[in-house]
């Protein structure tokens, strides 16, 4: 079994839905929407749910998108995974991007995003004045793409 945290949560109001897992498997919890709008085709909109978080310290809560939503409607979260830090306390809202050739209608309760907890760790960083020679190591300077497909 995973660790398990406390998040405090304030929600808007009562008819709004604390997130809660679907199944003892799942990793992310659904977030939902608390308006109605109709996102053309190319165009985002922001849409807030409702719900405000005290995340623990040294962690991060990632909204990820939902595959269903991708897959039947095209709808992504253009920055994704979007982080929400243990320090902010806004209400929490999700990016959508319509990609596909129709409206996209939404309403009040409508799944939009799922939001996975992590631990954060910090870095410290040490200036150097050369790296490890890149001869040294398996990838070298190797960028985007180049370990193939295969």
């Amino acid at each position: 079994m995973s660790e398990e945290i406390t998040v405090k949560i304030f929600r808007k109001a009562q008819t709004i839905k604390i997130p809660e897992y679907a199944t003892s498997g799942s990793a992310g919890v659904d977030i939902c929407s608390t308006r109605y709008c109709i996102i053309k085709p190319g165009e985002m909109a922001l849409i807030p749910t409702g719900i405000f978080l005290e995340i623990p310290e040294g962690y991060e809560a990632q909204i990820r998108p939902r595959s269903g939503l991708a897959l039947n409607n095209r709808i992504i979260i253009p920055n994704s995974p979007g982080t929400i830090d243990s320090d902010y306390r806004g209400e929490v809202k999700v990016l959508l991007l319509n990609m596909g050739e129709d409206p996209f209608t939404l309403s009040f309760g409508d799944r939009i995003a799922q939001m996975v907890f992590a631990p954060v760790a910090r870095a410290k960083f040490e200036d150097v004045k050369k790296l490890e020679e890149i001869e040294k190591t398996q990838r070298g300077s190797g960028g985007f793409g180049s370990t193939g497909i295969n």
